[in-house]
């Protein structure tokens, strides 16, 4: 499987850097976003590195958007989520940050303040982790 030595996402994949894991496959790893945009903000990669959208394979991309619909199901029940974005982000100009292709799993609230795309900054670890125990298969 491929991997670049630099990459964050390519550290969790590892387990060279902790991730609070809530799903993973022979293809993919989900897990709880440490800059939450709500409560419950999860992201979806592939094992295998790839740049971005333009540079996963299709059975990566694939798997990547089975596993997202997978997590976001379990959103309303496991969260109370009212709804839920899936997004991505493909190259800084649409405000790829983390140049290992993921998919964000958002939850949604009725209310919620979030508008996109949010200014990511730091979340409650506690509250994190419990986020992602209430996800977690």
């Amino acid at each position: 499987m491929g991997a670049e030595p630099d990459c964050l996402f390519c550290k969790v994949v590892a387990g060279e850097i902790p991730a609070t894991v809530v799903a993973e496959d022979e293809r993919t790893i989900t897990f709880m976003d440490i800059n939450p945009a709500t409560r419950g903000h999860a992201l979806v990669i592939p094992r295998a590195h790839a740049r971005d959208l333009l540079d996963i394979g299709a059975e990566d991309l694939q798997a990547c958007a089975v596993a997202a619909q997978r997590i976001a199901a379990r959103m309303p029940g496991a969260l109370g989520a009212d709804g839920v974005n899936v997004l991505n982000s493909c190259r800084p100009a649409a405000w790829q940050t983390v140049f290992h292709f993921h998919i964000h799993v958002i939850p949604r609230y009725d209310g919620d303040p979030l508008r996109l795309p949010w200014i990511p900054a730091p979340g409650e670890m506690d509250e994190i982790t419990a986020a992602g125990e209430a996800l977690r298969t």
